[in-house]
């Protein structure tokens, strides 16, 4: 929990930071930050994507995952829960970009191959190295993030201590016993919801990607590579 802990001090440090800059940075500079960061994003989803030993197991998870993630609307139950932020906790107009800055700061920073293998890490071995890394990054994106987007993003610390922190207990108490090919492709599909996120940010499909539908995908290889061993067998 410790670099959970540092992971949203960071968040929390990089948006306020942004917030004071807020207005200070030319649009341009701005854009280009957005683009150059959105370019980073997908290089890092890319890698994690083809890092797969199985890419059967990603596709079959992402539509599989894609459509539960539609049938449950989890990215308008992730605006909902920004708005309700906002009506509650944040008074006058100018922060119109709240739910956006929450929705998309939330999903880029607790889905990833850096959040899985640093729960796991931090969880299993107690080495908090990874996680400590990733709050780095997250830090820094969430400079540019609040600049841009406002406060929002600020409050993306809230589900990355349940998510992150969660995770972390749970490899703690039964990591021991998870395949690490699970893990493998929990990444690779974690990935591929990285590199949607990536286009966004570079603005690349007509209609933005409702990356936030996809979530239940990056879970689905707990059941996928069991199975998939099982028929083998039977098979084989």
């Amino acid at each position: 929990m410790p670099a959970t802990f540092i992971n949203v001090a960071l968040i929390l440090l990089g948006s306020l930071l942004g917030l004071l800059f807020r207005g200070r940075i030319p649009p341009r500079f701005s854009s280009g930050l957005t683009f150059a960061l959105g370019l980073c994003v997908l290089g890092i989803g890319i890698s994690n994507m083809i890092a797969t030993a199985d890419t059967l197991c990603v596709i079959i998870c992402m539509v599989v995952g894609t459509l539960l993630g539609e049938v449950i609307d989890i990215e308008k139950r992730m605006e909902g829960a920004g708005e309700l932020l906002r009506r509650r906790l944040i008074r006058g107009e100018g922060n119109s970009r709240f739910v956006e800055g929450f929705v998309n700061a939330t999903v880029l920073f607790c889905v990833g191959a850096m959040a899985i293998n640093g729960a796991m890490a931090a969880g299993m071995q107690g080495d908090y190295s990874i996680l400590i890394s990733k709050s780095v990054i997250d830090g820094v994106t969430a400079v540019t993030f609040a600049a841009a987007m406002g406060v929002g993003v600020a409050f993306s610390a809230i589900p990355i201590l349940v998510y992150e922190g969660g995770m972390t207990l749970i490899f703690g108490a039964v990591g021991q016993g998870i395949d690490p090919a699970i893990v493998t492709e929990m990444c690779a599909v974690g990935g591929t919801i990285i590199v949607g996120i990536g286009l966004n940010m570079l603005g690349l499909p007509r209609e933005k990607l409702r990356v936030g539908n996809m979530l239940p995908a990056i879970f689905l290889p707990l059941a996928y590579v069991p199975l998939s061993s099982w028929l083998s067998g039977l098979v084989g």
